[in-house]
Order: structure tokens, then sequence, then C-alpha cells
């Protein structure tokens, strides 16, 4: 059975950046950009699915056995409510993904929530720090070809005066 280094081939590849062309290097520094983009817009929308679920947890403090038969209005959209009542103040019904849903007492919906609270940040804190990671080899990268820019514009200059002293 192979090992686990044979299955999964090493993520993070060591690039000797002085050894890349300017054309390698702007190609890179895009990727990079791009990718920090990527977990930024994935770091948002982890952030909106934490909020949900916070909320729920928040609107469970709002039901009680004191609330049955009280009125509410049900969401049918985003902005669309229909009145309803509240059956059962003891337990609800919570979607736990994929369509599918399942009955728990208010303190196991509580339960269940906080924990997906916690995974979420889990997964915020993660992409992060990729992020963080990516934006910093980004800045590493750009550096690397501002000091390739300046010196193809001090052998540019060099070149320049060597043509003009021979022309003297």
């Amino acid at each position: 059975m192979a090992g686990k280094e044979d299955a999964f081939p090493q993520a993070a590849q060591q690039i000797e950046l002085s050894k890349l062309s300017l054309q390698q290097l702007t190609q890179l520094k895009q990727q990079l950009d791009q990718e920090v983009q990527v977990f930024q817009d994935k770091s948002r929308t982890l952030k909106m699915v934490q909020t949900k679920f916070q909320d729920s947890d928040n609107c469970l403090d709002k039901i009680t056995s004191d609330s049955e038969g009280k009125t509410i209005m049900v969401p049918l959209t985003g902005s669309m409510y229909v009145p309803g009542k509240i059956a059962n103040g003891k337990s609800v019904i919570i979607d736990i993904g994929t369509g599918y849903f399942v009955q728990k007492d208010i303190n196991g919906a509580k339960d269940y929530f906080k924990r997906k609270v916690s995974v979420v940040e889990e997964h915020i804190e993660k992409v992060m720090q990729l992020s963080m990671e990516k934006n910093e080899l980004s800045k590493v990268v750009g550096q690397k070809i501002q000091l390739k820019l300046q010196a193809q514009l001090g052998n540019l200059q060099q070149q320049s005066q060597q043509q003009e002293a021979a022309k003297s």
C-alpha cells in the first residue's frame, strides 16, 4: 500500500523566483492575486453562512413552551410571508442540508447551530490564513518583478551609454 506521501504529492512546491523570467513572474503574480480574490470571496460566503446559523440560533430564544398557539409570520421566500401558528413550542424542524430536515428539541437545535457556527468559524480562519499566505507571496513576487525591471532598465542604460561612448 502506498504511503500518504505517495498518494498526495507535496502541495506547496518550492519555486526559485530568481530563475523565473519576467513574464513567468508576472503570470505567477496574476495567479496568486486571483487565488487571493477567490479566498476572500470564499471567506465572505462563509461569513454569510455563519450569520445565518447565528440568526437561527438567536430565533430559538424566542420559542418557548408558552409560544404554542401564538401567531407568527412564516417566510416562504426572502420577501414573502404567510401567517402561521406555533404548533409545538418544545421542538423545531431544522434544515440540515441537501433537502434533509430533522426534528429536534430547542436545546438540541441550539446545540446544532452552535456547532455549525464553530465549524464555519474554523473554515473562515483556515481560508483567511491561506489568503494571507498567498498575499504575502504575491508581495514577494511583486518585489522580484520590480528588481528584475530595475535590472533590465540598468542594463538598457548601460548599453545606451556604451553605444554613445562608441560613437564619440
